[in-house]
C-alpha cells in the first residue's frame, strides 16, 4: 500500500500547460505549481482559468495542490488585473499563489496563502522573518543556499520552505538579473528573459588579453539534488521542486516519476493515490546541460558547462573511422537506429545527426558532417527510451476499501471519508455462493474513477441477492458520493488577513529591491523604508550589477584571490560583440559581481 500522511515532505511538479499538469499528477507530484495567462515569471508558460479549474478539480481528487504563479513585477496600470486575476484564482481553487511583487501584500485579496517567490531574494533570516509576519505561508529559498544555510531558516523560522531539488539553474540569484533587460528589452523580472548567460563570453583583462578564451563562461550545468533528498527531509524542508515550467509532459514524466519512487523509499507522502505505470525513469535520459548540486554542500566546483549551453547526451564512444556515412566506433552504449548523436566540430559547437542503422560496431549516420577519428560521440536521444517513455501509461488510483454486509455496503478511502448503501427489504438469495461473488466483482469493477479496490470484505452470512444492473447502479452512485464527500472535505491552505506589516529590515531600498508600482512603495513605506529607486524596467540606469552570482570566474580559472591574494588585476567580461562588463568579486561572501 501507498505511504500517505498529511504535513510530510511534497513534491512539487512544474506545469507549462494542462497536458504537463495532467502528467505531473499522474506520475506522483504532490503539488504543481503552473501559470495564468498573466503575470508569471515564463511568460510563454501561461494558462486560462478554464484549464487552471479544471486542472485543480483534478488534483484536488488525489490531495494534489495546485499554485499558480503571478510572480513578476507589475507596472501601475496593471494593479487592478493583478488583484482581479487572483480573486478569479481564488474562485477556481487555487491552494496558494507564488508572488514577487510586494504590492500584493498591499491589495485587497481573498485569504488564499502566498508564497513568497525565489524571485523576491530570499536571501537573509530578516527578510524571511519579515515574510512569516506578513502572513506569508511559504517561503522559496534561493538556489545558492548550502544545506547549512537551510537548516538555519528551518532551525530558525516557523514558515514553509520549498527549496529547488532539479533543472535548470540561474546564474544569477533570482530577482538580481538585469543583464537580459539590459540588453534589450525582455526583462528576466518581467518573464520575459532572453537568456544572455547561455551565450558565448571572453574573459579578460583591462590590458584586453583574453585569461579565459570565448565559451559559455555563465552556462550553468543542472540542478541534482536527488542524492540528498534525505539530508533535505532531516532539515525540516517542507517542499521539494523541480525547476522546468517550459518543459514538455515527457521531461515532466520521466523526472516526476524518478523522484516520486526515490521518495517513496524514505518519505510518506501529503497526497493520495497510487502510481500505476511499469515505465522506468532515468535521469540521463532527459535534457540537461550536465548536473551539478550547485551549492548544497558549501563548497566551490565547476558549475558550468563551458563546452555547450545544449543537451550533449550520455557518452556513447568514440570514433575509429569515417567512410561516407558509415562510421566505425568503439562504442561505450548499445545504440540503435533512431538514436540521436552529438558530437563537437572543428570549430567547438555542438552538433548532432540521426542514426539510421547499426550493425556491429558500425553505424550509418543521416550526415557525417566532419566527424573525424578519435571525435567522441554522445548520445542526447535514446530511441529505445523513447518508444517506452511515450507508449507508457500513468494512471493514479486511490485506494478504496469496500466492506458488505446484510445491512449496508461501504466505500471508504483515506482520512476515513466513506459513503453508504443501505439494503430496504432486499430479497434472499437462492444461491448463496453465487450472490456474494457477484457482488464482490460488480462492486470491484472500478476501472473508469480514480478509485480502486484494495480491500473487499464481505460477510460470511450474506444473502442478498441483486440483479447485476441494480449493483452496478449502486456501485456508481457510491462512487458519485464519495467523490463529492472528498471534494466538500478538501482543505485549502488560506492566509490570515488580519497583519500589520512590520519593520523591514532595510531602511533605504534601492533599484535592486525591484520596486515598479506606487503599491508597493507605499508597502515599503508602511515597513518603515525609504525608496530611494525604482527597479530598471521603469528606466535605464548609468551603474546597475547586472547580476550577482555563486560562480566565481577568478575561481574557475585558478586565480582565486583567497589563494593568490596578491593578484590584483582587474577584469571584464566580453560578449561575441565585443560590449564589456566589468567583473567585481566579493571574496568575503564568495560572490562576483558583473556591472556596467
Amino acid at each position: 500500500m501507498y505511504n500517505f500522511v498529511m504535513n510530510s515532505i511534497e513534491l512539487l511538479a512544474p506545469a507549462k500547460n494542462k497536458e504537463c499538469a495532467f502528467a505531473a499528477i499522474n506520475a506522483g507530484a504532490d503539488a504543481l505549481y503552473i501559470g495564468a495567462e498573466a503575470f508569471g515569471a515564463r511568460k510563454k508558460a501561461g494558462n486560462s482559468l478554464s484549464d487552471i479549474k479544471e486542472i485543480t478539480d483534478f488534483a484536488h481528487k488525489f490531495l494534489v495542490k495546485v499554485y499558480v504563479t503571478v510572480n513578476t513585477i507589475f507596472f501601475d496600470s496593471e494593479l487592478q488585473e493583478v488583484e482581479k486575476l487572483i480573486h478569479d484564482l481564488y474562485r477556481a481553487g487555487v491552494d496558494a499563489i507564488i508572488f514577487q511583487d510586494f504590492s500584493i501584500l498591499n491589495m485587497n485579496l481573498p485569504p488564499i496563502a502566498l508564497h513568497a517567490s525565489t524571485q523576491c531574494n530570499n536571501d537573509t533570516l530578516e527578510k524571511i522573518k519579515f515574510l512569516k509576519d506578513c502572513n506569508v505561508q511559504r517561503v522559496v529559498l534561493p538556489r545558492e543556499f548550502s544545506l547549512d544555510e537551510i537548516k538555519n531558516v528551518t532551525n530558525t523560522i516557523d514558515i514553509e520552505t520549498e527549496v529547488f531539488v532539479h533543472g535548470a539553474l540561474c546564474v544569477c540569484y533570482s530577482g538580481q538579473c538585469y543583464f537580459s533587460s539590459h540588453i534589450g528589452t525582455r526583462s528576466a523580472n518581467r518573464g520575459e528573459c532572453a537568456q544572455p548567460c547561455r551565450k558565448k563570453y571572453t574573459m579578460a583583462g583591462e590590458d584586453g588579453v583574453p585569461l579565459l578564451k570565448s565559451g559559455y563562461l555563465l552556462s550553468m550545468k543542472d540542478n541534482n539534488l536527488s542524492q540528498h533528498l534525505k539530508e533535505l527531509i532531516d532539515a525540516g524542508v517542507t517542499s521539494l521542486k523541480i525547476e522546468g515550467r517550459l518543459k514538455d509532459a515527457d521531461y515532466v514524466k520521466n523526472v516526476v516519476y524518478y523522484y516520486r519512487q526515490a521518495l517513496d523509499k524514505i518519505s510518506k507522502r501529503p497526497s493520495a493515490g497510487i502510481i500505476q505505470t511499469d515505465f522506468q525513469p532515468d535521469l540521463q535520459k532527459t535534457f540537461n546541460r550536465l548536473y551539478t548540486n550547485f551549492y548544497f554542500d558549501g563548497k566551490r566546483k565547476i558549475f558550468i558547462n563551458p563546452i555547450t549551453p545544449k543537451f550533449m547526451g550520455e557518452k556513447a564512444g568514440t570514433v575509429r573511422s569515417v567512410q561516407g556515412n558509415k562510421v566505425q566506433i568503439t562504442p561505450e552504449l548499445i545504440l540503435n537506429a533512431g538514436d540521436k548523436i552529438t558530437y563537437l566540430t572543428m570549430n567547438g559547437e555542438l552538433t548532432g545527426t540521426t542514426i539510421m542503422t547499426v550493425k556491429d560496431n558500425i553505424i550509418t549516420l543521416r550526415d557525417a558532417g566532419d566527424l573525424r577519428k578519435n571525435s567522441q560521440i554522445y548520445r542526447n536521444f535514446d530511441a529505445k527510451f523513447g518508444k517506452n517513455l511515450e507508449k507508457a501509461e500513468f494512471k493514479r488510483k486511490i485506494p478504496l476499501n469496500i466492506e458488505i454486509t446484510n445491512e449496508k455496503i461501504v466505500f471508504s478511502t483515506y482520512n476515513n471519508l466513506h459513503s453508504e448503501y443501505e439494503f430496504k427489504s432486499p430479497q434472499r438469495a437462492k444461491n448463496l455462493e453465487k450472490a456474494s461473488e457477484t457482488m464482490v466483482k460488480q462492486l470491484s469493477k472500478l476501472g473508469g474513477s480514480e478509485f480502486f479496490a484494495e480491500t473487499t470484505a464481505i460477510s460470511e452470512d450474506f444473502d442478498i441477492f441483486l440483479p447485476v444492473s441494480e449493483i452496478n447502479e449502486i456501485r456508481r452512485n457510491l462512487i458519485s458520493q464519495l467523490e463529492k464527500v472528498c471534494e466538500e472535505n478538501y482543505v485549502s491552505q488560506r492566509r490570515n488577513m488580519d497583519f500589520h506589516p512590520p519593520e523591514y529590515p532595510y531602511k533605504k531600498l534601492d533599484y535592486s529591491f525591484n520596486v515598479s508600482n506606487e503599491a508597493a512603495r507605499r508597502f515599503f513605506e508602511k515597513a518603515g523604508c525609504e525608496v530611494l529607486e525604482y527597479a530598471p524596467e521603469c528606466g535605464k540606469k548609468e551603474h546597475l550589477t547586472l547580476m550577482k552570482t555563486k560562480h566565481c570566474l577568478r575561481h574557475y580559472a585558478g586565480i582565486c584571490l583567497k589563494d593568490k591574494p596578491d593578484d590584483k588585476r582587474q577584469f571584464v567580461l566580453v560578449d561575441e560583440m565585443g560590449a564589456k562588463y566589468r567583473l567585481e568579486f566579493d571574496c568575503k561572501n564568495c560572490v562576483m559581481k558583473i556591472k556596467v
